[in-house]
């Protein structure tokens, strides 16, 4: 089993705890900064912030900060930004989606609308800009624009596919790196610009954070078809019934028979469980065990991250960060 290190592997406690601190003061600092004269910008920020998540990009971010040394006040309002940028992508897509839940709640969008949700979205971008802009970081303002056009060309790809079932691997992994791995790699990359890590160190927490990412996202795939829908705070199976063709669905493509595929593509086209049911996909997933392919491949995006922290010398925050990897394969939501 992959672990941080040999002796007792650290627990996500244990890691949150390392900043435990720095992440109520980003909590306060998100609060303030969502705050508008337009009281329905308020009341959308406060209901995104009391839907919780796991904060694991800002804690991303200043653990990165930390192995140079204090976090300051900067580093706090760039943790904010991250979780902003990350909070807006997550109400776009829902739109985009048509989502329901999220986090076990109803979706910004059907509490509030399509229309005013996509402009709080899009409140939430240019605020984190915003904030961004403060701190007089060119450097800085370059990361975070690179990762946000990313994100949205993750978003544009993605929506090309949707419905096609010839949907490669590398075209998926394609758009796990623009909608989520980027970002985690900007966390990681701006926490070392704060530090004043050299460019190698850099180069490496860059390389750490979209390994991260990465391991990230293809477990969320894998989650989609092993959770249920209590722990997920979503429906299970739901990206198959909005059109996305994921990592398991790719593998079971590459293997079944013309019949199976042909199911597939029937859910693909009706966007609901009809004429085929969830449980017949269940099972073609089981069949042909591709979320165990598919488990394989983020343990190596968790080993190759857990290799790029090599250069740093041994500390709690390094540790910490070797840790994150296994936090990332064991989670269930």
């Amino acid at each position: 089993m992959f672990t941080a290190t040999a002796h007792k592997p650290v627990t996500p406690q244990q890691i949150f705890n390392l900043v435990k601190d720095e992440l109520q003061q980003v909590e306060r600092e998100f609060a303030q900064q969502s705050e508008s004269s337009v009281r329905t910008i308020s009341d959308i920020g406060k209901y995104l912030q009391e839907s919780g998540g796991k904060r694991i990009r800002p804690c991303l971010l200043l653990l990165c900060t930390r192995l140079f040394g204090h976090a300051d006040a900067a580093a706090i309002k760039l943790a904010a930004v991250v979780e902003f940028i990350h909070a807006a992508t997550l109400v776009h897509d829902d739109i985009i989606d048509g989502a329901e839940t999220r986090r076990g709640r109803l979706a910004v969008n059907r509490k509030w609308g399509n229309q005013i949700t996509v402009l709080a979205g899009d409140w939430l971008y240019m605020q984190s800009f915003a904030v961004a802009l403060q701190q007089r970081n060119f450097q800085i303002l370059d990361i975070l624009i690179d990762l946000t056009q990313r994100m949205v060309e993750g978003e544009l790809i993605q929506l090309t596919f949707n419905g096609n079932r010839r949907v490669t691997e590398g075209e998926v992994l394609d758009i796990a790196r623009r909608k989520t791995a980027y970002l985690f790699s900007g966390c990681a990359r701006i926490g070392g610009v704060l530090g004043s890590a050299s460019p190698e160190q850099q180069g490496a927490l860059a390389h750490y954070g979209l390994s991260v990412g990465l391991a990230f996202q293809t477990v969320d795939d894998i989650l989609d078809f092993s959770s249920n829908s209590k722990i997920l705070g979503k429906p299970v199976v739901s990206d198959l019934k909005e059109g996305k063709v994921t990592l398991p669905i790719v593998y079971v493509m590459e293997q079944c028979s013309p019949s199976e595929a042909r199911a597939i593509e029937t859910v693909l086209r009706e966007r609901e469980f009809k004429t085929v049911s969830q449980k017949q996909i269940l099972s073609l997933v089981e069949q042909y065990q591709t979320v165990d392919r598919a488990r394989s491949l983020a343990r190596r995006f968790a080993a190759e991250a857990q290799s790029a922290l090599q250069i740093f010398p041994k500390s709690p925050f390094k540790e910490a960060l070797e840790a994150i990897p296994q936090f990332i394969l064991d989670r269930e939501k």
